[in-house]
């Protein structure tokens, strides 16, 4: 069998590798002294953590890891990290990001531990937060309906805004069921679209009471839920996961209703001032264009000609017109009589009015204008004023010129 002869640079991979990928070490609590404590210009921590004789390096990244605030030396801390190794020097280090002073309780380590794993998939960022509607309709109710949370919700409601209508989908808020409870409230808030908005709440209680509402699951579920979530849960001093999620944090389950219903006695007044302002600036806008309208009118009335005398020299105009094609249509008759008189004796029909002829050969119908043309007893039709005769040519008489 062949030795593996392995690299520096190799081997410590190998080993980061196997300690990145052991369960137990990637998720881990360690307490111990602060030693050896450094905070250069780039804003991580380097400490190490010092237990009896036993020295285990750790590194604090400034943008992953929180309560740097609290290291101090000689301080007896909890660090919650992955054990890893820095192939530079091979050493073997934690890499903390989570402090917590020592003798932090378990639900506590927990808290902090979940909301830094939330806060860094961006479950709490502003920028997703959504604003509540000013005039919510429909308004779910998650909470117990034995405790006095309901029925305060119910008061501020019908005291503020009587105009929405609040549904009440009942739950436990404490106990091992109540976290698979509310989560399934929510899952089934997200198949209503006629919601406008849910609020979260229960009273006031120890901490061990309100973990239900630190828990991962029900996170996602109010990360995810379809409609705006206002989370009250316990006292003003008290604050949850759930909190941290939900799009607006009250401090009292009466503060998440008075936040979530507009006063509409507020909303009355804000209207009847508004109306005011309004007819105020109706009023004036009137007068003003009244104003304006006199202040146009008076200067297109001086900008007008005068319509009368336009009017009383277009009947002029109209008159003359008249006359002048009255006697242009009487000169044009006249002339156009004499014209047609003149036509008229000059016409074939006028001439033979006179005593003339029209002979045409009678075979051919041609006019004969040239005695030349004819021989004896050739037949023409002798055209009258009033009718015609066949004459028969005799003799031909020899034109003098």
């Amino acid at each position: 069998m062949d030795t593996q002869i392995f690299s520096v640079s190799n081997l410590t991979s190998y080993i980061r590798d196997l300690l990145e990928n052991d369960s137990n070490l990637i998720d881990i609590w360690v307490t111990g002294e602060v030693s050896n404590l450094a905070r250069p210009g780039s804003g991580h921590s380097y400490f190490s953590l010092r237990d009896g004789d036993s020295i285990l390096r750790c590194a604090m990244f400034k943008y992953t890891g929180m309560g740097a605030e609290l290291l101090n030396e000689g301080d007896k801390i909890i660090a919650h990290g992955k054990v890893s190794i820095y192939p530079q020097r091979g050493d073997l280090q934690l890499v903390v990001d989570l402090v917590q002073p020592e003798g932090t309780g378990e639900l506590q380590l927990k808290f902090e531990r979940l909301r830094l794993k939330l806060e860094n998939e961006g479950l709490f960022d502003s920028s997703r937060k959504r604003e509540l509607p000013k005039f919510p309709q429909k308004v779910a109710v998650v909470t117990s309906e034995s405790g006095a949370v309901w029925h305060d919700i119910v008061d501020v409601f019908q005291r503020r805004y009587p105009l929405a209508e609040l549904m009440l989908f009942p739950t436990s808020v404490q106990g091992d069921s109540a976290i698979t409870e509310i989560v399934n409230v929510f899952r089934n808030l997200n198949l209503r679209t006629d919601l406008d908005t849910v609020i979260l709440a229960r009273g006031g209680g120890a901490k061990e009471d309100l973990s239900v509402f630190n828990a991962e699951e029900l996170a996602r579920a109010i990360f995810a839920s379809n409609h705006p979530v206002v989370s009250a849960i316990g006292h003003e001093t008290d604050t949850t996961i759930s909190d941290l999620v939900a799009d607006v944090r009250a401090p009292t389950p009466s503060v998440a209703a008075e936040i979530t219903a507009p006063n509409v006695v507020e909303i009355i007044e804000s209207l009847e001032i508004n109306l005011r302002h309004m007819n105020i600036e109706i009023e004036r806008k009137t007068k003003s264009a009244k104003e304006l309208v006199l202040l146009k009118h008076s200067r297109i009335n001086d900008l007008l000609p005068d319509f009368d005398s336009l009017r009383m020299r277009i009947d002029d105009w109209l008159r003359v017109s008249a006359n002048e094609i009255d006697f242009l249509r009487k000169n044009t008759a006249v002339h156009v009589d004499g014209l047609s008189k003149i036509l008229s004796s000059l016409s074939p029909i006028g001439t033979m009015e006179r005593g003339y002829a029209v002979v045409e050969n009678y075979k051919t119908k041609k006019l004969i204008m040239d005695s030349s043309v004819l021989s004896e007893n050739d037949k023409t039709k002798i055209n009258l004023s009033q009718g015609a005769f066949i004459a028969s040519v005799n003799s031909i008489l020899e034109v003098k010129k």
